[in-house]
């Protein structure tokens, strides 16, 4: 090995030296290279003029776009480092070689204010969790702050500092190329590939440790908090619609745990899955990350463009390592761009959200951005320590891990008593299931909760094609054995909307001709509008909410992401042809069925839908009848 700090001086000094240096898995890494820009993830160069090579790509959230959603287009490149050289490092030794003079910020703030925040945080919920447009969503804003310093020489700087101080994360990584440089510790892998396994690991829920650490009191109180397990388990099922899109198996879920760093405890799940897709197709089917984006993630983009009033460039993207495997193709490491600084020209930007739910507290939310913040900037030691953790003496013993003491994990694990067991079970098709031999459509109304709801029904035997509102024929839908109506966002009264209006006419041409139709949730409402029956909107709404409520002759655990409701006077069992089953309080519609067709009000696909898999097969049973 040539001399460690001599080489890395002579990299941050040629400012046309383009370099990666990532820690992961317990080394050190270095990879130099030429830097190419690209406009789509298909146009990452993967092959070279001698055959398969690796690749790092830096994915800015712009490219969310080749999906068909919609985000602010501020230019930021698909930045690819062809990898010349993959050095591995002795950690202490790069460590060592890093510059560690400490860096002074200047005139640090928020690009918003708190009140600004705030405000943004109520309407958000008011205007879109409220009338129906989703279940979360993440909008951001920005720490920014000048500095004294070579940004190159910054960079490693605070990288050094990462490597000394923080524990737990995924990857500790500083990005460094001519116009874009970026320093962070993320700790959660988006989606990782790896021998025909897809692994994609959601985290949600922030525990900022008070001072003097975190204590089994402390954590308790946090993982017994209903809107932090909420939050999990929306997007759990989020990342779950992605699995189900990109795995033959749909996605087995294992977990929770806790994800402890040095400032901050996260919990998690991991989901695993089968997939032959070219790994650029599988990051392209999983952008990007319901935990820095939102549910439905279609609708999350349509939201994040309304609210937040600067393009995001990089975060909320993933930085991509695609590496050349035995079998001739590319395994890929991919973790999301969170907890990372942006340097450029003496300026620092650290962008950091907050999951927005109907239980949010605007104020609490505009705390949690101040902490996952001056978590950032505490662990690269930019700010004073008493407004951060306290360093890690390296001598000292490794503190102990909180989720190893009786009483959390005992807390962790009662989590899943609330989940459906299809979810957790290894995710093996059943070709011969009862139905069998049987062909079903399933029609997206802008949620992939519908890749979740196809998975279950290919275990139920049949031969299922997903196609979207608005490509979907008249003719496909007519030829389908079964046709499965779909969920999606927004209001169901609203006939201004092209895509109301679409599935309007998709529910009334099957009733109207007779053939098995199965309606979800924004369907099922458009179904029993179509009988009659009232439709209003939710006092509260059910977004991501378990219950358990009649379905006909049996009373189901069920998942709800709904913010209308059909409704009846109580004690209604039946209108026109249909039977209603319903809340016997408050009238609302759980469930409908009558000759050729059945609906339901909940996501039997949820993993919140503890009895889903058994109240689908029942319901579809007597729409085939």
């Amino acid at each position: 090995m040539t001399d460690l700090p001599r080489r890395i001086r002579d990299l941050a000094a040629d400012r046309d030296a383009s370099f990666v240096l990532i820690a992961r898995d317990g080394r050190a890494e270095l990879l130099t290279g030429e830097v190419v820009d690209v406009e789509a993830l298909a146009d990452i160069p993967l092959n070279g003029p001698s055959g398969p090579r690796e690749v790092f790509a830096m994915v800015p959230y712009r490219q969310v776009r080749e999906r068909g959603f919609e985000a602010q287009d501020d230019g930021t490149p698909l930045r690819c480092l062809l990898v010349d050289d993959h050095e591995t490092l002795d950690a202490g030794l790069l460590r060592a070689a890093l510059p560690g003079t400490s860096i002074d910020l200047r005139g640090g703030g928020f690009d918003i204010s708190d009140a600004e925040y705030a405000g943004i945080v109520e309407q958000v919920i008011a205007e879109e969790i409220g009338l129906g447009q989703g279940a979360n969503f993440v909008i951001r804003r920005d720490y920014r702050a000048a500095f004294e310093c070579d940004d190159r020489t910054a960079a490693l700087t605070w990288f050094r500092a990462l490597l000394e101080h923080e524990r737990g994360a995924y990857w500790t990584f500083a990005v460094i190329t001519p116009g874009h440089i970026a320093v962070g510790a993320s700790p959660e892998a988006h989606v990782v590939a790896r021998d025909g396994i897809v692994t994609m690991n959601p985290i949600s829920g922030t525990f900022r440790h008070p001072a003097g650490g975190a204590t089994r009191e402390s954590l308790t109180e946090f993982l017994s908090s209903t809107k932090e397990t909420e939050e999990l388990f929306m997007v759990v099922d989020e990342e779950l619609k992605m699995m189900s899109q990109v795995c033959s198996d749909g996605g087995r879920i294992t977990g929770p745990h806790l994800k402890e760093m040095s400032r901050l405890t996260h919990t998690e799940y991991m989901l695993r899955g089968r997939s032959r897709l070219d790994p650029r197709d599988i990051l392209r089917e999983t952008m990007f990350a319901p935990t820095v984006t939102g549910s439905p993630m279609q609708n999350a983009c349509a939201v994040i463009r309304r609210h937040e009033r600067t393009p995001r460039g990089y975060y909320s993207g993933v930085a991509a390592l695609f590496t050349p495997n035995a079998d001739g193709g590319h395994d890929l490491d991919a973790p999301i761009l969170i907890r990372t600084v942006y340097l450029d020209r003496g300026h620092l930007r650290v962008p950091v959200g907050a999951t927005l739910v109907r239980h949010s507290d605007p104020l609490g939310e505009v705390s949690e951005t101040h902490g996952k913040a001056a978590g950032v900037l505490g662990a690269i030691g930019a700010i004073e320590r008493d407004h951060a953790a306290e360093a890690r003496d390296d001598d000292a013993p490794a503190p102990a891990r909180l989720a190893d003491d009786p009483d959390v994990a005992a807390l962790l694990a009662s989590r899943n008593t609330r989940l459906a067991d299809f979810w957790m079970q290894p995710q093996d098709a059943h070709p011969g299931g009862r139905f069998a031999g049987r062909s079903a459509l399933v029609v997206d109304a802008e949620d992939r909760f519908t890749t979740m709801l196809a998975h279950q029904l290919r275990h139920l035997g049949f031969q299922v094609e997903i196609a979207g509102w608005d490509v979907v024929t008249d003719e496909a839908a007519d030829a389908a054995d079964l046709l499965v109506s779909g969920p999606g966002p927004g209001d169901p009264r609203d006939d201004s909307s092209d895509r109301i209006t679409r599935m309007q006419q998709i529910v009334a041409r099957r009733r109207a001709a007779g053939g098995p139709l199965l309606a979800v949730c924004l369907s099922h409402q458009i179904l029993a509008d179509s009988l009659g029956i009232e439709l209003v909107p939710l006092e509260s709404p059910h977004q991501g909410v378990q219950k358990v409520v009649p379905v006909f002759e049996h009373d189901a655990s069920i998942g709800f992401y709904n913010t209308f409701t059909a409704r009846v006077s109580p004690g209604t069992t039946r209108v026109g042809g249909a039977e209603v089953s319903a809340d016997a309080a408050s009238g609302d519609v759980y469930a409908l069925r009558g000759e050729r067709f059945a609906s339901v009000q909940g996501h039997l696909e949820s993993i919140l839908s503890r009895d889903g898999i058994a109240t689908l097969e029942r319901l579809t049973a007597h729409a085939l009848s």
